[in-house]
């Protein structure tokens, strides 16, 4: 699925502009290019009591970018023009427009704005091949034409997109737009082959959570265009304009670009796009680090096998079903039953998994203690876990991670998960003891005990959530876990702070996996200090 672009790509950045005004919409023209767009989408039809002559003058005399002039309906008829491509009763209908009025009127505002110099208009296909039919497509300024079609459903096969987009091309379209609204991510697959299979200038994603890396990775296909949002403007499944700028710096991608990827559900929560994005053009290597909302991992890793997916994150709740989709996996995370790390072996594509959890979590935890003890001037040898009571609440891919990491420390291990054979698995598997996830709340410690989270108890948004561990064994724990990272410091290590309890947050382990995932990601030494400079400035 490589793409077909130059070393240097020429996709531009375009901002959504859906003002109810056109006094904000000429503003966020002006905020839009502030924040680095290069062209914007005025949507007519969200302006309150449009005037077509007046609003449009006022619209292209105040722009300091290009814009693209889009007008759509609140629903239109079903298209038909679809029906030979798919052989389906339900044809997909244009949607998300505000305009309800007469259809004439919508079409004079557009054909006006094309009149007025617009830079781009955009028509939908079925208007478009009226028009072409009527032979009033032709274009006789400097206003280039976009024809677009959106697909509300299962997005069609490579071929059938094919055919889609040359009919597109030939109601005379300068610009191909196609949208597609999917239920799967791998359903992109089928945009990424669009893109980089189109002969003439073409704009294609999906919109949701799952269709954000159409977005992010449309340089590397040759798009013509990818769409963020200004501040304060958020919408579902766009990224910002700040974020294509400067977190994915969409300049820098193009065909050759290696594409990672962290595998979630969900995803949003990921700070891993800010780490590995700046440590990775700090280092020269020319790849991207995305968010991947991925429903079942059998289809993702079938569709997405080619060289230019070059490993992942695997994050919550992945991290132990998605062994069996490793062609190998290393003998410490074999032996843990839980990958966090997948690295594509360039020689022959297999999925090599690997966990470094397991060190991280572990090794943030003893500098911690030896830390503590080095202040209080004590003088030990060897790790301060051997010997220690482990008490883990949570027996998934990160539970599995801490606890083997404490068994090899010489830890006694004491287990709870509210799927209780989970956690006597666990414990077999490490000597240590189940407990039912019920008696936490009741569960005495003995002083100098290690508590560590592993559940995605108070992760943002539900930050005032925690297991639930009594407020007054707290302090007789010497040190507190937490493997959530958002927010930095849970009400878990909050509690626990004004017990007395050295607390440990998920930042620690997450910079410290990171930095072991970039080694295998890259082949290069991770620039560690820089790494950490990045997450402090970003947590």
């Amino acid at each position: 699925m490589g793409g077909t672009g130059m070393l240097n790509n020429s996709t531009m950045i375009c901002a959504l502009l859906m003002a109810q005004s056109v006094e904000q919409m000429v503003k966020d023209m002006h905020q839009a290019k502030a924040e680095g767009a290069q062209l914007v989408e005025i949507r007519l039809d969200y302006i309150k009591n449009f005037q077509p002559h007046q609003d449009i003058q006022i619209i292209l005399k105040n722009k300091p970018l290009p814009v693209i002039i889009v007008y759509r309906r609140l629903q239109l008829e079903k298209c038909l023009v679809f029906a030979h491509f798919r052989s389906q009763d339900c044809m997909p209908k244009w949607e998300g427009g505000q305009y309800e009025g007469d259809e004439n009127s919508r079409l004079e505002a557009l054909c006006l704005a094309r009149e007025m110099g617009a830079d781009y208009i955009d028509f939908e296909l079925k208007v478009a091949s009226d028009l072409t039919r009527e032979q009033k497509m032709k274009n006789d300024n400097a206003t280039k034409v976009i024809v677009s079609h959106n697909i509300d459903g299962m997005t069609p096969k490579d071929e059938e997109l094919s055919n889609l987009a040359a009919s597109i091309r030939a109601t005379g379209a300068d610009i191909i737009k196609v949208v597609v609204n999917i239920a799967d991510i791998t359903e992109i697959a089928k945009i990424f082959h669009l893109l980089s299979h189109c002969q003439v200038p073409i704009i294609a994603y999906s919109v949701g959570e799952r269709g954000l890396i159409s977005q992010l990775l449309c340089p590397k296909f040759g798009g013509f265009l990818a769409y963020g949002s200004i501040v304060g403007h958020s919408l579902p499944g766009m990224p910002s304009l700040y974020s294509l700028r400067h977190t994915y710096k969409l300049d820098y991608l193009n065909s050759e670009t290696k594409v990672f990827g962290l595998v979630s559900k969900p995803v949003g929560h990921s700070k891993g796009p800010l780490l590995h994005n700046p440590t990775l053009r700090h280092e020269n290597f020319n790849g991207v680090y995305v968010p991947m909302f991925v429903d079942n991992l059998e289809e993702f890793f079938s569709i997405y096998s080619s060289p230019d997916f070059a490993g992942f994150s695997v994050g919550f709740p992945y991290k132990e079903a998605v062994v069996e989709y490793c062609h190998e996996v290393h003998p410490l995370a074999e032996s843990i039953g839980a990958v966090n790390t997948i690295v594509r072996r360039p020689c022959d594509g297999k999925l090599i998994g690997y966990n470094t959890d397991c060190e991280a979590a572990i090794t943030a935890i003893e500098d911690a203690l030896k830390e503590k003890r080095c202040s209080s001037n004590e003088v030990s040898s060897g790790t301060p876990l051997s010997g220690k009571l482990f008490v883990l609440v949570g027996a998934g891919g990160a539970g599995r991670a801490l606890a083997f990491g404490a068994k090899s420390r010489g830890s006694r291990i004491v287990i709870f998960d509210i799927d209780f054979e989970r956690a006597k698995s666990l414990a077999c598997a490490v000597s240590g003891e189940a407990r039912v996830f019920e008696e936490v709340v009741n569960f005495q410690p003995e002083k100098g005990a290690i508590l560590a989270n592993a559940t995605p108890l108070g992760m943002h948004p539900n930050t005032d959530q925690r297991i639930p561990v009594a407020e007054s064994t707290l302090g007789d724990y010497e040190l507190v876990f937490d493997a959530v990272y958002t927010p930095r410091k849970t009400k878990l290590l909050k509690d626990a702070e004004a017990a007395g309890a050295i607390i440990v947050g998920g930042v620690e382990m997450f910079l410290r996996q990171a930095i072991g995932q970039f080694n295998l990601f890259t082949g290069h030494e991770a620039p560690t200090e820089l790494m950490r400079e990045i997450i402090m400035a970003n947590f």
